[in-house]
Formats: structure tokens, C-alpha cells, sequence
């Protein structure tokens, strides 16, 4: 067989996700998608502003993440924002379920990537962030930013 296929490329990342959450677990999960669609996510029209996702009947779906329509496609193209099956294991689901629940965490999509021709997404449990949490995080990061730019400059 030709090519590596476990090589992982990147279509979308929600850089805002590490800014608003701690995060404190990750998985993996596959998504559903159309024809269309999964040619939208290989050209790399994705788009995580306000996604989320949710668990309704003992399942996953992402809502408000954005697909732009295929170019090419015509009355195969679906609804951009429309919510989208999640696939992971009912254990998983169950364990996200009672997290998200009992504890006050949210489920939120840190990257889309395609992993062996298929779209993956890495979404992680996350507890939302205080205003002076980060402030705090953003003080460490250019702290860390000066410290490498004076040791660069030595």
C-alpha cells in the first residue's frame, strides 16, 4: 500500500477553545458527513466560531460548526451550520454525559483533522475560564514570550 496513513493534517483549529477553558480531558471521535461536505473539509473550509457540542438520546452531535457549501456542488450542497453526528462509544458518551451534567464541565471542538482519508475531530471536556484566569494565563505567556526573545537576543 502507498502513502503513510496515519499521518494527521490539520483542517481546522479552534485556538480560542485553550484561551476560554481549561481544558481537562481529550478524545477522538469521528464525524458524519455528506459527499459534499467531506470535499468542503479537504479544500479546508471549516469553521469552529461558537461550536459546541451536545448529547441528546444517547448521542453526540456538534452544533454551529460551519462547512462552507462545495463549489462544485449543486442540490447535493446541505445546510452549513445544521448539527452533525458525533461517533464514539456508548461508554464514552455515557462517561461525557455525566460529566458534563453533574459537574458543570462543556464539551467543545479543539481541531478537525483527516487521519487515513477520514475526518476526524479532537473535542475536549473543558471548564470555562474567569475573567482573571485569563489575564493570569495571558501574563505567563508573554512573560515566557520575553524570557525567549531576551535569551534569543544574548
Amino acid at each position: 500500500m502507498a502513502g503513510n496513513t496515519d499521518q494527521k493534517k490539520n483542517i481546522a483549529v479552534n485556538r480560542k477553545a485553550r484561551h476560554n477553558y481549561f481544558i481537562e480531558d481529550t478524545f477522538e471521535c469521528g464525524i458524519v458527513l455528506t459527499g459534499t461536505e467531506i470535499k468542503s473539509v479537504r479544500a479546508g473550509h471549516v469553521q469552529f466560531q461558537d461550536a459546541y457540542i451536545s448529547i441528546r438520546n444517547g448521542e453526540a452531535w456538534i452544533k454551529g460548526m460551519h462547512i462552507a457549501p462545495y463549489r462544485y456542488g449543486n442540490i447535493f450542497n446541505v445546510d452549513e451550520t445544521r448539527d452533525r453526528k458525533l461517533l464514539l462509544h456508548k461508554a464514552e458518551i455515557r462517561k461525557l454525559y455525566d460529566k458534563v451534567r453533574l459537574k458543570g464541565y462543556t464539551l467543545v471542538p479543539l481541531r478537525m483533522y483527516l487521519s487515513g482519508g477520514r475526518a476526524k475531530l479532537e473535542i475536549a471536556l473543558a471548564k470555562g475560564k474567569a475573567l482573571y484566569d485569563k489575564r493570569e494565563s495571558d501574563k505567563i505567556r508573554t512573560a515566557k514570550r520575553q524570557m525567549e526573545k531576551a535569551l534569543k537576543n544574548k
